[in-house]
């Protein structure tokens, strides 16, 4: 290819076709298809009847459920509470029910009606639906606590971007406080959006607070220190991370249970399935799995720590020695001729529009993501 200009153009392309297929194969990957993957239920009933019922239901789903018996309705409900199972089903030869928990997932709650219905209908009954666990009123379908995610986690990584780029000249201690301060900020910001806004919280508004702060710090300081060695490319890691995996497997949507394995497995350690869960945890079910989940964001918060702090080790070498250069330039001030005085001028000027050029770049680039 002869043309520099086209080559430039061409190779900056890389980072959104990269993006374009990242999303399409993680979005639709995760989501298009949804389906029961060892979906765990229980059938309540202590009698010989109930576990040969529960070993009919499991032979006929195969691997779409996994299905246990419980000895009272009670039983059912706690494990319900717990978020064990998705839906426990209590036989009856007159009215037989459903118990589901829709504030942990309302597509779940669907899905295990669904398996129901019809074993209900042979019987000739109509199956009556319990929900234990609602969400608020204003938020019918329990989604909107993933939608506060999106927000929460755009507001971090777009951040990094402006940190990386526009905050490059600074130490990264400086970066660092900043970055501490921006995900305060973000993490009040969602606490907004889910309390006096969109009334999605209707108690422990600061539980909600502190758990966003986490998860958009633990986001910020990732990114800060990865920009040290990423530059450019920096954007297209964070949404990787950030977004194709961490939305496709924070549960918001579908539980693991309704995806594949690969998401299923993400689930179990990913912040943004942390910040969710632990949303729900504080809100809907009494503080049961919060310490996990809250675990969970302090993690990747030390991580973070841990890639900022290598981060600055890396560029200590670069500091000293631009620190070294103005020394030196201060000190021959006086003894250098005018002619040369002018040429070091001209020097520094052409090394500070190409650091202004280079700096600029990056910002396009990570613009795209943002």
């Amino acid at each position: 290819m002869r043309s520099p200009a086209l080559r430039h153009v061409l190779t900056h392309l890389i980072t959104p076709l990269l993006m374009c297929i990242g999303m399409g194969l993680a979005y639709m990957g995760a989501f298009v298809t949804p389906e029961p993957h060892h979906l765990p239920v229980a059938v309540v009933g202590s009698a010989p009847q109930a576990k040969v019922f529960a070993q009919t239901v499991k032979d006929t789903a195969g691997d779409k459920l996994d299905v246990r018996t419980v000895a009272t309705r009670a039983d059912a409900v706690d494990l319900l509470e717990s978020r064990a199972v998705t839906g426990a089903y209590v036989p009856s030869a007159k009215a037989p029910e459903l118990l589901v928990a829709s504030a942990a997932s309302d597509m779940g709650a669907t899905a295990v009606e669904k398996v129901f219905t019809p074993v209900a209908a042979k019987e000739g009954l109509p199956l009556k639906v319990t929900d234990v666990a609602q969400p608020v009123a204003d938020d019918p379908t329990g989604q909107g606590l993933f939608f506060l995610l999106i927000a929460l986690s755009i507001g971090s990584y777009a951040s990094v971007a402006a940190l990386g780029a526009a905050g490059a000249a600074l130490a990264m201690r400086v970066r660092a406080l900043l970055a501490l301060g921006v995900s305060a900020v973000v993490g009040g910001i969602g606490a907004l959006l889910a309390g006096p806004v969109f009334h999605l919280a209707h108690h422990d508004l600061a539980g909600v607070w502190g758990m966003a702060w986490l998860y958009s710090a633990g986001i910020l300081f990732i990114g800060v220190g990865l920009h040290t060695f990423l530059k450019r490319w920096t954007t297209l890691t964070m949404m990787v991370l950030f977004v194709m995996l961490n939305f496709t497997s924070s549960g918001g949507l579908f539980r693991p249970e309704l995806q594949n394995g690969f998401f299923g497995t993400l689930h179990a350690f990913w912040n943004g399935a942390g910040f969710v869960e632990g949303a729900r945890s504080l809100l809907y079910f009494g503080n049961d799995g919060l310490a996990r989940t809250v675990w969970t964001l302090v993690v990747w918060l030390l991580a973070g720590l841990v890639v900022t702090g290598i981060a600055a080790l890396h560029e200590r070498p670069r500091q000293a020695r631009h620190a070294a250069g103005h020394a030196g330039t201060a000190t021959g001030t006086d003894a250098t001729a005018p002619a040369a005085l002018a040429s070091a001028d001209q020097s520094a000027t052409r090394v500070t529009d190409e650091e202004a050029a280079r700096t600029a770049e990056e910002e396009v680039e990570e613009t795209v993501g943002v």
